[in-house]
């Protein structure tokens, strides 16, 4: 059987097959093999479990005319041997019937090939709860003692990508992700208390600390507090801070803030890098570094771009571009803003892809309790769980709105002094960052709002003196 015949479904070998059968002038391959493995439990008991395996093909075929290079892409689920043609000739259809794309680029070339793009993908099982199982068990038993109750699930993913191109590229990437989270509750389901966690293998999550946690909270939240809504002293946890900046960084395009669309947009002479933008700008007076890092411990993700699409801040055209660590804001300066090779070519400033985790770091080294200890002795503070809800209200601002969830407590001479009622806050990040006035420890953390999306997190907690909480909200 000849190599233009033979029937496959490995996924080094269905790139190599797509490209084979690619008639026009370049063509971009990405094989993504799914896995995944869940565990859900309610009122401290096991309800499901599964584990489920799938694969996405996604084709790019580039067609270069005379007015410029057009761009088809076509991806699909369960492809095999016998679909690839059809999927082909979809996305080579797809480029003739395009104008020319905005963003063309000649394909990245010269990346030296991954020494595994020929090895079967990485999976995971129901085995990667082998340990966290019986804690799991164990901790249904401590919240049932405890007269309490335990909701939540468990995730694990491990997403193995295969990126081929027609200029010579064989990447691949292996991704595990892992989530928990985890509510407790009242008998009267009047008081609610949660907490998350981000891992890459689930031996690092130790379900009975986290019950202990929110053993704690249930019983702060036995005195029940009123507040009207104003402005406080808020000390904002890590999982808070990340759901607030990694929408800050989905809407920091260096494109859209040169074009004037954005917090991050200034008027500028032009004569200067980057002058129709806030780059170069001071946003904090702490030394904040906000950066993205793939090889960051424990926060590892795809060392190269894998895009498949195109938009103001990714570009099928630069698929297989290497990523290295990048400072957005470097000791409380705005440094970057993320751009494509286009984008970078119309804004005069670097080249800066999207990286798949976030880190703020600022040296600082106090807890969340010892920032706690330190709050409330000049008048009462609040002490946040998390965020949810968030939209946007002003894109010129970044002015966002949104809930709080799952527990406001009320802080008083350095102790937590019972729970308040929960609030809907309108706060620009960018505003948040330029106001806060301590930063405590860098450390893991789950966003609650967006960690369907985006898990690779690291953040302090923030003490912001003034935080807008601008309404009150009546629920859980």
């Amino acid at each position: 059987m000849s190599p233009r015949t033979r029937r496959t479904n490995a996924p080094h070998e269905i790139v190599e097959r797509a490209l084979e059968l690619s008639r026009t002038d370049g063509c971009v391959v990405i094989a993504d093999e799914h896995s995944s493995a869940n565990l859900r439990w309610a009122g401290n008991a096991l309800t499901t479990n599964g584990v489920t395996r799938g694969r996405t093909l996604t084709v790019v075929a580039t067609v270069d005319g005379g007015r410029g290079s057009a761009s088809g892409v076509v991806s699909r689920s369960a492809v095999t041997t016998d679909d690839l043609e059809e999927l082909v000739r979809a996305a080579e259809a797809a480029a003739r019937d395009a104008g020319p794309a905005e963003d063309a680029q000649p394909l990245v070339a010269g990346t030296k090939a991954s020494t595994d793009f020929t090895d079967a993908p990485a999976e995971t099982s129901s085995d990667v709860f082998a340990r966290f199982a019986p804690a799991l068990g164990e901790s249904f038993q401590q919240a049932r003692s405890g007269g309490r109750e335990l909701y939540g699930f468990a995730h694990h993913g491990v997403v193995s990508s295969y990126l081929g191109t027609s200029a010579g590229l064989r990447l691949r990437h292996d991704q595990p992700t892992g989530t928990l989270e985890l509510n407790a509750k009242s008998p009267d389901r009047s008081r609610s208390a949660w907490t998350g966690r981000a891992t890459r293998d689930f031996g690092d999550v130790d379900p009975r600390e986290l019950d202990a946690e929110l053993a704690r909270r249930l019983a702060w939240a036995e005195r029940r507090v009123e507040l009207p809504a104003g402005r406080y002293e808020t000390l904002l946890p890590p999982t808070a801070v990340a759901d607030l900046l990694i929408y800050q960084m989905w809407s920091s395009s260096a494109r859209d803030a040169a074009e004037g669309r954005t917090v991050f947009s200034r008027s500028g002479d032009g004569g200067r890098e980057g002058a129709r933008t806030r780059i170069g700008e001071r946003l904090s007076g702490l030394p904040l570094t906000l950066r993205s890092d793939p090889g960051a411990a424990g926060l590892e993700c795809a060392p190269f771009v894998l895009a498949r699409s195109s938009g103001d801040d990714a570009s099928v055209f630069d698929n297989g571009l290497p990523l290295t660590t990048t400072d957005w804001v470097r000791d409380g300066v705005l440094n970057r803003l993320p751009t494509t090779r286009h984008s970078a070519g119309l804004t005069g400033l670097p080249v800066a892809p999207g990286i798949d985790n976030l880190l703020l770091e600022a040296g600082g080294s106090r807890s969340l309790d010892e920032m706690v200890a330190a709050s409330g002795h000049d008048g009462p503070a609040l002490l946040l769980t998390c965020l949810w809800y968030i939209r946007e209200v002003d894109p010129a601002t970044l002015l966002l709105t949104g809930l709080t969830r799952d527990g406001v407590y009320l802080v008083e001479n350095g102790e937590v002094a019972g729970e308040v009622n929960n609030f809907r806050f309108n706060e620009s990040p960018v505003d948040l960052l330029a106001r806060a006035t301590e930063a405590g420890r860098t450390e893991r953390t789950l966003p609650r709002e967006w960690g369907d999306y985006f898990t690779r997190a690291a953040m302090p907690a923030l003490r912001i003196p003034d935080f807008n909480m601008s309404s009150v909200s009546r629920g859980v």
